[in-house]
């Protein structure tokens, strides 16, 4: 296997590891966001009854309205949510006006500065739009604000190891595992301390420092032997350097303590069992 080719698998690999906690697309929180107002996404069913191009003329038109309104009353909440909504409904279409996404988030986000999702979809639009900088920036203000925000922190990560900055991404993780860690001993906090530390064994390993990333995920397991996360992460790193034996050990374990939802992703996308194979085995790899 060349290198180029064992790091891209180590990457996909790694990929699948974290979809447990959190990820970086837009799309999630534009799900969400359009269903808190109980919009539901666009069903095959329903593009059947509206075509696409039907849809995005009742949207823009809708659009133009909303930005009438609030050249009358630019501090209207209700309206620049109500914006937004049809904005990202106009995206999940293949609509890519980022620039109107980015303005109406910008408002909201001063017009709401405790609301951190706006921040962070504020952050991950400018990401998608190649404003580096400016998501950058975003990020900061965000993990100043909560230092911990899962989503602010993979988010900055993934953005210095794309400026080619990995010793930035893991200072950035380390300085924040160790300040929670003190934090969560004083006082009990909800941090999820695993995840961080699953994101600081990832940009090891992507780094190819593995014993590092190992090191990482054993302190994980150690944390909470109960939580099925660093042992996925540890056993698909192990696999990827071909101890196969060892790998195989893990994911078995980390099949066990998966919540029922994780529990098929694991043995189809990671062990690679077809359905039938699943079923014959599932005395062996636990309900």
């Amino acid at each position: 296997m060349t290198e180029a080719r064992n790091r891209w698998i180590v990457k996909i690999i790694l990929f699948i590891a974290i979809f447990a906690f959190i990820g970086v697309s837009i799309l999630p929180i534009i799900e969400t966001i359009i269903n808190e107002k109980n919009l539901p996404v666009i069903s095959a069913t329903e593009q059947r009854k509206s075509s696409v191009s039907e849809e995005r003329s009742k949207l823009t038109k809708d659009i133009k309205g909303l930005q009438l309104v609030l050249q009358r009353e630019p501090n209207n909440q209700s309206t620049l949510r109500s914006l937004l909504e049809r904005q990202l409904r106009l995206l999940q279409l293949g609509d890519e006006n980022l620039q109107g996404i980015i303005e109406t988030l910008d408002k909201l986000t001063q017009l709401n500065p405790e609301e951190i999702k706006y921040a962070v979809l504020l952050a991950q639009a400018k990401q998608q739009a190649n404003d580096k900088e400016g998501a950058v920036q975003t990020y900061r203000s965000i993990l100043e604000i909560k230092p911990a925000n899962l989503e602010a922190l993979q988010g900055m990560v993934m953005l210095l190891l794309d400026q080619k900055k990995p010793e930035a991404a893991i200072s950035l993780l380390k300085e924040t595992l160790a300040k929670e860690t003190q934090a969560n001993k004083i006082e009990p906090r909800n941090t999820d301390l695993i995840a961080i530390q699953l994101l600081l064994g990832n940009v090891y390993a992507l780094q190819e420092l593995y014993s590092q990333a190992i090191t990482i995920y054993d302190m994980a397991i150690e944390y909470d032997k109960q939580d099925f996360r660093p042992i996925l992460a540890k056993a698909m790193l192990l696999k990827v350097q071909g101890m196969a034996d060892e790998a195989n050990y893990l994911f078995k374990n980390a099949a066990k303590l998966a919540p029922p939802k994780y529990k098929d992703e694991i043995k189809k996308q990671v062990l690679g069992e077809k359905s039938q194979g699943i079923k014959k085995s599932e005395g062996n790899i636990g309900k």
